[in-house]
């Protein structure tokens, strides 16, 4: 199999080569990274004129539409690892997926797919708890909620169409009932923390997750480049992962 790396040189970029390199020896990998220097990587998508099996993005949310059109125009199925993407960014993975099988997630977690369909079920069963969204990461991550904080909340809201997001509190007043809430904390090398409070007048259920090692995302990245592969083109998450393993 041979990968195509889109932002190899960034922190993840570089975890994912270790692990590729560790776990599935006999990979080979194409570096990309318009941000770098070095000789022995590619600084754009196009000035690699060979055909890989899969493209894995670790870049930057901005970089989306070129991603996408090289893997529409190269027909090469793409995970996308980043986060942050506009509206205009979202709708260029929308028209890639036509063409080519993209899997996109916010967290290449399992552990993280397994909290979320847990919080739609915790909210449905609980359907007037109060519901509040906490994340915290290291203090050099950039967007602010977290793709994973926001994909929590979403599912919540996918069984309380009524609700609304609340990005941070910062005004006084009342707590409106239909608030689902979400914090930020930003501090030290911490890789990240979800939690989801649940919670009524007699009892509170807590919801939890803590990445301790960013191997982990760079893991679920690789096995979402070997699942997607043997895809049909269309869109793609880490739940539809999920349900083939446990099927």
């Amino acid at each position: 199999m041979k990968i195509l790396i889109h932002g190899a040189c960034g922190r993840m970029g570089r975890v994912l080569q270790r692990v590729i390199r560790e776990k599935l020896p006999d990979t080979d990998l194409v570096l990309v990274d318009p941000m770098t220097q070095d000789e022995d990587v590619y600084t754009a998508l196009t000035d690699f004129t060979g055909k890989a099996d899969c493209i894995i993005d670790f870049s930057h949310h901005s970089l989306t539409p070129a991603l996408a059109a090289y893997a529409a125009a190269s027909k090469t199925p793409l995970v996308i690892a980043t986060t942050g993407q506009t509206e205009e960014e979202l709708a260029c993975i929308q028209t890639a997926a036509k063409m080519v099988p993209v899997l996109f997630a916010s967290n290449f977690s399992l552990g993280i797919v397994v909290l979320t369909a847990l919080a739609k079920q915790a909210a449905k069963a609980f359907p007037d708890a109060d519901i509040e969204i906490v994340e915290i990461h290291h203090n050099r991550k950039l967007d602010v909620p977290s793709g994973t904080a926001l994909t929590l909340a979403r599912a919540v809201q996918s069984v309380r169409p009524d609700s609304r997001l609340v990005i941070g509190r910062h005004e006084n007043g009342r707590r409106d009932p239909k608030e689902i809430d979400i914090h930020s904390l930003r501090m030290g090398n911490i890789v990240g923390i979800h939690e989801i409070h649940i919670c009524t007048d007699t009892q509170t259920l807590t919801l939890r997750h803590e990445a301790h090692d960013r191997a982990l995302f760079a893991e679920g990245a690789v096995t979402a480049a070997q699942w997607v592969v043997t895809m049909e083109p269309g869109l793609y998450n880490m739940e539809a992962i999920l349900s083939t393993i446990l099927s």
